[in-house]
């Protein structure tokens, strides 16, 4: 067998001769070094999708503030028509329970995101205290709950005007919380905003006592809700997938204990034709969309601007029914759309300018200084980098 081997590799010799051996030898070794060099991608691949900073930084590539406050707009736009469908012409008229299909499908499709490894990894339980996802959780289903019960007992106008009572209370209550504090100017674009939008809604103001204690024990829980979901993904690695996760069977907990209150009986009595059902189904599906979609709009952005376009959607609304649909709201609240829409744009513009002057700020700017430098040996010279930030 050694005289065969011997043989064999005489012959190999003979036929390829000395370059051809090295020939094969290179091909070997580059084959070995494209093998590692794939096998070191995919496990940097898999780092960046299986760590909750990776998963982070993944979300902030794909989905920036422009792309998620869009998706959050068209969405938001699309269950206002679908809840209106819902709560007029089927008349399933139990806001809460509503609600809870809404998280309890979120709950469903995250679970089998989870089951199928779609769902991104969340922080280490030690960066998060429990009592933070809980609080979310909590007072999310207020924030949802009531918001959707306002919608019922309230006019459009009279939501829009509590909903402006939210601005505020963000600004408030991140001055208190986290010290934060905006520029002058933004405050005259925010107080443009709710002006403009107090005008447009003030022709639909219909007062009802007990909507009105709805409308303002909303007005809290939804500004701590939207300061929480954005400090979380901004501070703590969080992405929107896995927050929804964490806290959604803690809401749905929380609004099974709100639905006796507030809803009236009889949810077991509807008519749960294929219709109607197919009607309510649509409304959950969309409802895990504007979950999903505003949490990633609040990692993107703040409470504040989340607030604002919420705004922006009542004005374009109003606008554009007024250009494609002939309705006619009048001179008075057009005038005012108008003026809110000046006034987020304002602050818009604002938002960008201070998140590109921050930009600027955090890169190092690598500035060569040449020092010449010699030795009693007669040393080359050497050069400093000096690095400074731009101011």
């Amino acid at each position: 067998m050694q005289i065969s081997s011997v043989g064999g590799m005489g012959l190999l010799d003979s036929l390829l001769g000395a370059d051809g051996r090295k020939s094969f030898k290179r091909k070997d070794s580059d084959a070995g070094e494209a093998g590692k060099a794939l096998e070191e991608l995919r496990g940097s691949l898999y780092n960046e999708l299986r760590t909750s900073e990776g998963a982070k930084r993944q979300q902030q590539r794909f989905c920036g503030p422009v792309v998620a406050m869009t998706f959050n707009f068209f969405v938001a736009v699309g269950i206002i028509l679908t809840n209106k469908l819902v709560m007029g012409r089927v008349g399933f008229n139990f806001p809460i329970f509503l609600t809870l299909l809404h998280y309890a499908v979120s709950w469903l499709l995250l679970a089998i995101f989870k089951t199928l490894s779609w769902l991104p990894v969340s922080p280490p339980a030690k960066t998060t205290p429990s009592s933070s996802i809980f609080l979310l959780g909590a007072i999310m289903a207020f924030a949802s709950g009531l918001a959707n019960t306002s919608l019922k007992y309230n006019s459009v106008g009279f939501y829009q005007m509590a909903k402006i009572a939210v601005t505020p209370t963000i600004v408030l209550a991140e001055f208190v919380l986290f010290r934060k504090t905006i520029s002058f100017k933004k405050v005259l674009a925010l107080g443009a905003v709710s002006a403009g939008v107090a005008v447009a809604t003030v022709t639909d103001l219909q007062f009802n006592a007990f909507g009105a204690c709805i409308a303002l024990a909303w007005i809290v829980p939804s500004a701590i809700n939207k300061i929480l979901w954005s400090s979380l993904q901004q501070q703590a690695n969080w992405t929107a997938l896995a927050l929804m996760w964490k806290t959604t069977p803690i809401t749905i907990f929380f609004l099974l204990a709100l639905m006796p209150w507030l809803d009236p009986p009889g949810v077991l009595l509807f008519k749960w034709d294929i219709n109607n059902s197919c009607a309510i189904l649509s409304s959950a599906l969309l409802g895990f969309l504007l979950q999903w979609s505003g949490a990633l709009a609040l990692g993107a952005t703040s409470a504040t601007s989340h607030v604002v376009l919420g705004q922006f959607k009542t004005c374009v609304i109003l606008v554009g029914g007024y250009i494609l649909l002939d309705s006619d709201p009048g001179l008075v609240s057009l005038s005012g759309a108008v003026f809110a829409l000046a006034g987020m744009s304002v602050y818009t513009s604002l938002n960008l300018k201070e998140s590109k002057d921050g930009s600027n700020k955090q890169i190092p700017v690598q500035t060569p200084v040449s020092k010449t430098k010699t030795s009693e040996n007669g040393s080359e010279d050497s050069t400093v980098i000096k690095t400074t930030n731009d101011v």
